[in-house]
């Protein structure tokens, strides 16, 4: 099953030199039951193309409550074992739960599939969205229109071997 795992880029960084993701319970997101039936559509890569679009907001979270991060969203897109990857019942209907689902334990590295970064171009959005998100979050229509600004930037998708340049360790 594939699922992605919000970070920031000191959080790449640290499942670097760890050589893992985690150590769990990992929250993540996935194509849920959920997920499909607020998505409406058949189609695998449109379904897990919204997962990914999940954890992005949820990095963009991550970004919020670190002000020291670098403001680029980051998501790692992770193999794990059918089963591994659990949605909480308690939360699913919650709309911000949507495709969330917790993974037990820490992830090797190796398991990542690749990663996902805003590019530089999109740190002034970034910065803009992570601060009007609480605002978002208690239905401030303009505060909304601004997060929503992040998503006009796609998020660039690297090789999990590129990881050493994204987090400056060069190695």
């Amino acid at each position: 099953m594939r699922v992605y795992v919000p970070l920031t880029l000191p959080g790449l960084a640290e499942a670097h030199k760890a050589g893992e993701l985690g150590p769990g319970p990992l929250v993540a997101y996935a194509v849920t039951p959920a997920l499909r039936e607020w998505y409406l559509s058949d189609d695998i890569e449109e379904l897990e193309y919204a997962a990914l679009g999940r954890a992005a907001l949820a990095s963009l979270r991550l970004l919020a409550a670190d002000p020291g991060a670098p403001r680029r969203r980051v998501v790692v897109a992770v193999d794990v074992p059918d089963g591994a990857a659990m949605a909480d019942p308690d939360r699913g209907l919650d709309p911000a739960a949507l495709g969330e689902v917790r993974v037990a334990r820490g992830v090797p590295l190796t398991k990542a599939a690749s990663v996902h970064v805003d590019a530089g171009d999109a740190e002034a959005d970034v910065t803009a969205a992570a601060e009007a998100l609480a605002a978002a979050d208690v239905g401030d229509d303009d505060a909304q229109f601004v997060v929503d600004g992040a998503d006009d930037h796609e998020l660039l998708w690297f090789a999990t071997q590129e990881i050493p340049n994204l987090v400056g360790s060069g190695d």
